[in-house]
């Protein structure tokens, strides 16, 4: 007999460093959900990910109080923000792009570069081909204000 699924639960969070503190302890204590158990088995399961990279990931949670989880490659926006050579700024560390995107060029990237994000993204997207995929990195790239070269 299978399970029944209380619900389900989305967080994001840096590849390696899943923790207790908030945020993450109190979404998932609220809902009964062994907190060091899941940040054990997420650290575990991100350590080959480059550490500190935020890992989408989606907690399906059980009656019997057990969960599994499944993550996902990290966002777009941070991957071209990467390759676009962004240094993170403010209070949160985080690279940020352009402040009018479409007037303004926050970085650049190349044609190849988009193409090999498109391919590690490729599981995660909701495109049939590899060329679908590159046209969403690319509206990607330009709602973020980084310019394709090539």
């Amino acid at each position: 007999m299978a399970k029944k699924v209380i619900g389900q639960l989305k967080l994001q969070v840096k590849a390696g460093q899943a923790n207790p503190s908030p945020p993450i302890g109190p979404a998932l204590g609220q809902r009964g959900i062994n907190i060091m158990e899941f940040c054990k088995a997420f650290n575990a399961r991100t350590q080959e990910m480059e550490l500190g990279s935020p890992v989408p990931c989606l907690i399906t949670y059980y009656a019997d109080k057990s969960f599994t989880f499944e993550t996902k490659t990290s966002p777009a926006s941070f991957m071209l923000k990467k390759a676009a050579g962004l240094k993170p700024v403010g209070k949160r560390n985080r690279p940020k792009g352009s402040v009018k995107p479409g007037h303004m060029v926050a970085g650049t990237v190349t044609a190849a570069q988009v193409k090999a994000i498109a391919e590690a993204k490729m599981k995660d997207l909701n495109a049939n081909d590899i060329q679908g995929a590159i046209n969403i990195i690319l509206g990607s790239a330009k709602s973020v204000g980084i310019e394709v070269k090539g």
